[in-house]
């Protein structure tokens, strides 16, 4: 089995981690920026070890990078690079109303998701679940990595003109504004905001977050939704009242409506 030191934190790591670990030997994981120096005497001790990378979110300087040469640090990117460049592509995507997604082998370099790239691919048909699109793509990145770890391309540069930028989700960016916004949009930011920032609506005068929600179809009702500025509403499946356990919207209502 390949040996190889894994770079990665949250949800893409773990789940392109779960694929690695199946098929070649994770002889380090490093979570964080004291890892690093664990990192360069382990490359040491092992200098075929392969360098992996899925969601580190930190710098990963030139003399660590120089180490895994000539193939470099391969970096799984949930994106059509160079399309949403930096932290949160997925989400970035789910807003902008993107419906097919994609993920990006690279080589990591110094500049934020710059490097040339190893591997693409665009993924339709994904229901727009943020947990089940972080999953497909980390493992579809992992999975060609382990396929073709010992026989890999010639990389190609990106095309600079076509970089787009994203950045980190703010907790700010997580109260709804449904009087202002559609109902797509609406549903995309409760979609896109779970986990972090965590989509916010005040029901009742109470706080909740949304933690599941669908768009209401012509002539379906509800027992909890709210009109947008399109004038569809977005009903609510699942919440979670401040302090409170989530529920679903029927036993929200039966404790909480006066």
């Amino acid at each position: 089995m390949e040996k190889v030191i894994f770079f990665g934190n949250g949800p893409l790591a773990e789940y392109a981690l779960t694929v690695i670990r199946r098929k070649c030997e994770v002889i380090f994981h490093a979570r964080n920026k004291e890892d690093l120096d664990k990192v360069c005497q382990l490359k040491k001790e092992f200098p075929e070890a392969h360098g992996i990378l899925a969601s580190f979110g930190v710098l990963i300087k030139s003399d660590i990078l120089k180490l895994f040469e000539p193939e470099g640090i391969l970096n799984i990117h949930p994106s059509l690079l160079p399309a949403y460049r930096g932290a949160s592509p997925i989400e970035s995507a789910i807003l902008a109303g993107d419906n097919d997604f994609s993920v990006s082998v690279m080589k990591l370099a110094e500049a934020m998701d710059a490097g040339p790239i190893y591997y693409q691919t665009t993924i339709s048909d994904l229901p727009l679940e943020k947990d089940t699109i972080y999953r497909t793509l980390a493992e579809t990145g992992a999975e060609w990595i382990c396929e073709n770890l010992t026989d890999l391309p010639t990389p190609v540069e990106q095309d600079e003109s076509l970089a787009t930028f994203c950045g980190k989700m703010d907790k700010f960016m997580g109260v709804l504004a449904p009087e202002t916004d559609t109902a797509e949009t609406t549903f995309r930011k409760i979609v896109a905001y779970q986990g972090y920032p965590k989509p916010k609506y005040t029901f009742f005068g109470k706080k909740c977050i949304i933690l599941g929600a669908h768009i209401l179809k012509q002539g379906e009702t509800a027992v909890l939704s709210f009109p947008c500025a399109d004038g569809i509403s977005v009903a609510i499946d699942i919440l979670q009242p401040e302090g409170r356990k989530p529920m679903d919207a029927k036993s929200f209502i039966n404790g909480y409506r006066k």
